[in-house]
């Protein structure tokens, strides 16, 4: 069951037990193992959510980024080209990302086109960490899909409500207040008129390469095409 935008007025303590620290370490070996690979590349990935906060559970996937565009031959050669690969585009304004499920809970997501400032702190807003954080065990404040803020302590971590505390939320992730404003919008309004998926996803064949359906896409998608030609001036 997806996770309900929650409003919380009071700070809450969470402590992890034995159980939580053990898959938070099997979680982020799996990430660092990945993160070696693309880094040996030259690329320069994120982990970021639940594994980079701490606040992970058994239903937690493993999610890394590479925040900027760069050919997809390079990252199918240093992790190979996973169990399923796909396009997505979650609004017609948003940009086209290339996904790499490299197992059921890892995936590589990296954009085809340049990220809008805005898109960048998305990975910022739920906590992101770069390879060297998280081989130094660092974790980092963000705000999960309820729209709670997860502060990491020594012992679990300290939660405290979005809605309404968006200043301050986004002075603690280090974005801007209009993102923060934005996700905000975005959830609640999810749940309020249900949640709908994303407008286009496109699963390759092996055949395939990320950029040559893009490109029939933007061909074939006056939405799409409009969409990459702003990114592109």
């Amino acid at each position: 069951m997806a996770k309900k935008p929650e409003v919380l007025h009071e700070s809450r303590s969470v402590i992890y037990d034995d159980e939580n620290w053990t898959l938070l370490l099997k979680l982020r070996r799996r990430a660092c193992e990945v993160m070696k690979s693309l880094d040996s590349s030259g690329l320069r990935p994120f982990v970021y959510g639940s594994v980079a906060r701490g606040d992970v559970s058994k239903t937690s996937d493993i999610d890394i980024v590479i925040p900027y565009s760069v050919p997809s031959f390079r990252i199918e050669l240093a992790i190979g080209t996973g169990m399923r690969r796909e396009l997505v585009q979650a609004t017609p304004s948003m940009v086209l990302k290339g996904h790499i499920y490299l197992d059921h809970s890892t995936t590589i997501t990296f954009p085809l086109f340049k990220l809008r400032p805005r898109e960048e702190e998305f990975y910022a807003w739920g906590g992101r960490l770069d390879l060297v954080d998280l081989e130094s065990e660092k974790r980092v404040p963000g705000v999960d899909k309820r729209l709670i803020l997860i502060e990491p302590t020594e012992t679990g971590h300290i939660e405290h409500g979005v809605i309404g505390y968006e200043n301050e939320a986004a002075k603690t992730v280090g974005v801007s207040v209009e993102t923060a404003l934005e996700r905000v919008r975005v959830l609640t309004r999810r749940d309020n008129v249900g949640r709908t998926g994303v407008y286009l996803t496109r699963v390759l064949s092996d055949e395939e390469s990320f950029e040559s359906v893009a490109k029939t896409l933007r061909d074939s998608n006056p939405a799409l095409r409009r969409t990459i030609d702003r990114r592109e001036r």
